[in-house]
């Protein structure tokens, strides 16, 4: 992550915890306050359009609260949350046996 995402991320941060819309102007003015000069304002306008409409609060609340089970998309709601459950960890065995397969032949990453 460069300088520059890095800085606009901490000004969003910034504006979330004080309760203030986040918008490219406003993580502008507290990169400059912070003298920050080499920020360009596309990541100021790129990280303000990803944040528009969302609680950023929330979003780093539910971090590691279990999101991988919202991205069972249509299958889990018609077969059920325990069916998409089973399903995504079917999938995720799956990879775990190419990958160790890999590793049985004798090819590696340092090989």
């Amino acid at each position: 992550m460069s300088t520059a995402e890095l800085a606009s991320s901490y000004a969003a941060l910034i504006l979330a915890d004080d309760g203030v819309e986040i918008t490219a102007d406003k993580l502008q003015t507290i990169l400059k306050a912070a003298k920050i000069a080499d920020v360009e304002p596309i990541w100021t306008q790129l990280i303000a359009k990803a944040l528009e409409g969302k609680d950023v609060k929330e979003l780093l609340s539910n971090v590691g609260s279990g999101g991988g089970a919202a991205a069972a998309g249509p299958g889990a709601a018609a077969g059920g949350a325990a069916g998409g459950a089973a399903e995504e960890t079917k999938e995720e065995e799956k990879e775990e046996e190419k990958e160790e397969s890999d590793e049985d032949m004798g090819f590696g990453l340092f090989d």
